[in-house]
C-alpha cells in the first residue's frame, strides 16, 4: 500500500511539473529534465547507440520545451517520455535500414558497371568529365559542383548564393546539357558515374 501511495505520489508531482512547464516554468522543465535525462538515456541505449541515444533523448526534452502548450491532455509524463524516445528510436532504426537498402543498391549498380567497363575506363572518362566540368560556366560550374559533389540540396544552394531555387535549377540544367554536348556518345555513362558519385 505505501509503495502504491509513493508512486502516485511521484505521478501527481511530475504531471504538477508538467503544468508548470506548459506555463513556461523554466526551472520545473530543468528539474524535470534532470529527473528524467538518466533514466531515458539508459532506455534508448537498448534500441540505438550511445551518441545517437543522447541525441534522441535531447531533441526529446527540446520538444517537450518548445511543444509544451500542446501538452494538456498528457496525464503521465512519465509514459509520454519514454513512448516519445521509443518512437523517436524506432524512427531512426528505420532510416538506417533504409540508408543500407540505398548503400546495398549503389553497390551493386557498381559491381554491374564494373562488369562491362575497365578501371583505366573508368579513369579517362573520369578526366574527360572533370575537364568538362572545369570548362563550364563559372555560374554554372558552381552550382553543378554544389550539387553533384556536397550533396547540396537546391534549397540549401540558393540560400549560401542568395538566389531563387528556380535560378538554381536553371543553372544546374545548363550545365548539364552543356556537358551532355561536350561528352556526346559518353554523356549516359558519365551520368551515371556522377550518380555514383564516383567522379571527385
Amino acid at each position: 500500500m505505501e509503495k502504491r501511495n509513493n508512486m502516485e505520489a511521484s505521478a501527481q508531482a511530475d504531471l504538477h511539473l508538467l503544468q508548470l512547464i506548459q506555463k513556461g516554468d523554466r526551472k520545473a522543465f530543468d528539474q524535470l529534465f534532470r529527473m528524467y535525462y538518466s533514466v531515458l538515456y539508459t532506455y534508448c541505449q537498448h534500441f540505438t547507440e550511445p551518441e545517437e541515444a543522447k541525441e534522441i533523448v535531447q531533441d526529446t526534452m527540446l520538444w517537450l520545451w518548445e511543444k509544451r502548450e500542446m501538452l494538456a491532455d498528457v496525464q503521465s509524463p512519465k509514459q509520454y517520455l519514454f513512448t516519445a524516445v521509443y518512437h523517436r528510436a524506432m524512427n531512426l532504426l528505420k532510416q538506417n535500414e533504409m540508408r543500407q537498402q540505398t548503400h546495398a543498391i549503389y553497390h551493386e549498380r557498381t559491381m554491374t558497371l564494373l562488369e562491362d567497363i575497365d578501371i583505366c575506363q573508368i579513369n579517362d572518362l573520369s578526366r574527360h568529365i572533370r575537364t568538362a566540368i572545369s570548362q563550364l560556366p563559372p555560374i554554372y560550374r558552381e552550382a553543378f559542383i554544389m550539387n553533384r559533389f556536397r550533396n547540396m540540396t537546391h534549397n540549401e544552394i540558393s540560400k549560401q548564393l542568395n538566389i531563387s531555387p528556380q535560378t538554381v535549377t536553371y543553372r544546374i540544367g545548363r550545365a548539364l546539357m552543356l556537358l551532355k554536348a561536350e561528352l556526346k556518345d559518353y554523356f549516359p555513362l558519365a551520368l551515371l558515374l556522377l550518380n555514383m558519385g564516383l567522379i571527385h
